[in-house]
């Protein structure tokens, strides 16, 4: 690859693990929501409980006690089996936000880690020696060139500070 793409190839790269970054929670949900089936049933469930309680309000308790109070219990027993049900989702979700999370994390490190490995000694830009004579060394380690640092760095600095501005923006 030709010197003047890696730094573009360097900069996407961690561009787009900071737009995904961004992005993870839409990806956390959308996938719940896919492997997730009852949905339907939590629907149905409000639904029934919905028509119950405008069946409720029309029966008159002193008249129709036992239907009353037949109907209140059954509306009970349904409410209690949504919880449960409601419970069990978040749970569901909360796993599956865990498990993209994770999974993220390590692609990014991973990512990361070989673009370090691949790009440590291309410096962004070269100096005469003399303007930074007493840190000469220093400011050339990955490298050996007296470049100001590395890449890799400039690249992470530049897609933070462009997150930065985006954030204060919007």
């Amino acid at each position: 690859m030709a010197a003047g793409f890696n730094w573009f190839f360097v900069l996407s790269s961690v561009f787009l693990v900071n737009l995904v970054k961004t992005l993870l929670p839409s990806i956390s949900s959308f996938l719940s929501k896919i492997f997730q089936k009852d949905a339907d049933q939590e629907m149905e469930m409000r639904t029934e409980i919905q028509n119950m309680k405008m069946e409720l309000s029309t029966i008159s308790m002193m008249d129709e006690f036992a239907r009353y109070a037949r109907l209140e219990r059954k509306i009970s027993k349904i409410t209690d089996q949504l919880m449960t049900l409601v419970k069990s989702r978040t749970s569901q979700q909360a796993k599956m936000k865990w498990i993209v999370n994770i999974v993220f994390y390590i692609l990014q490190a991973a990512l990361m880690i070989s673009l370090i490995l691949k790009y440590y000694a291309d410096p962004v830009t070269v100096v005469p020696s003399k303007w930074i004579a007493p840190l000469e060394r220093l400011v050339a380690f990955p490298s050996g060139i007296a470049g100001i640092f590395c890449l890799f760095i400039a690249c992470t600095k530049i897609v933070y500070y462009l997150c930065q501005c985006y954030k204060c923006i919007y």
